[in-house]
């Protein structure tokens, strides 16, 4: 099944916050994550970069933190999501701005914006979701041992139907893995890239790329 772009927010059996992102694409498949001072960004690989041209929202920061809560989305959300929350705005009240303000994508596909965020301790996140039809904005509570995700199409409704009950990792690379190719995400097709972050024992989140 292809469901294009996947956001999720879990907790590892040992009680520590994850927050992870996935490319998946049909149209623009030549993209990578890549390192930024303050968090991670998509962005065409070497010898692709005309293909922002064709489509301007296929670059864009993927993944941050901001008030020790990690912030994840597939679009241009990511930054003004984390502003607000750096400015004392609290997550489901950042998320329903920002993503009112913003709106779906205005592409050919009419994509759908969707965010996460995430504590460090894993038990509580937010998955948020703007479509053509719709601005749904979930607060989830979370066990160890759970993940709950949405995606830009099919799976596009955040709730606690949309899990996957045996995830785990012990680094950000495991939830790179996991979110690529492991668990109820082997099922979803062209995975390209991703960017994760997990809190360790002290809140801190450490970030990886794939």
């Amino acid at each position: 099944m292809y469901v294009g772009r996947i956001v999720a927010v879990g907790c590892t059996k040992a009680g520590l916050g994850a927050a992870l992102y996935r490319v998946s694409s049909r149209s623009f498949p030549n993209r990578e994550a890549k390192a930024l001072s303050r968090g991670i960004a998509i962005v065409p690989k070497p010898g692709f970069e005309n293909d922002i041209q064709k489509n301007p929202y296929i670059a864009y920061n993927c993944l941050r933190t901001a008030r020790g809560l990690a912030v994840v989305s597939n679009g241009s959300q990511t930054d003004p999501v984390a502003e607000k929350i750096e400015s004392g705005m609290a997550p489901r009240d950042a998320l329903a701005y920002v993503m009112l303000s913003m709106d779906y994508e205005h592409d050919s596909l009419d994509t759908p914006r969707i965010t996460g965020v995430v504590q460090p301790d894993g038990r509580k996140g937010w998955l948020a979701i703007v479509r053509k039809d719709a601005l749904l904005v979930k607060e989830l509570e979370i066990k160890p041992g759970q993940a709950f995700y949405v995606c830009t199409y099919e799976r596009n409704e955040p709730g606690y139907a949309q899990a996957d009950n045996a995830f785990d990792a012990a680094s950000a690379e495991d939830c790179c893995d996991f979110i690529l190719g492991k668990g109820i995400f082997a099922d979803f097709e062209k995975p390209v890239s991703a960017a994760c972050a997990l809190a360790d024992a002290s809140g801190n989140f450490a970030t990886a790329m794939k």
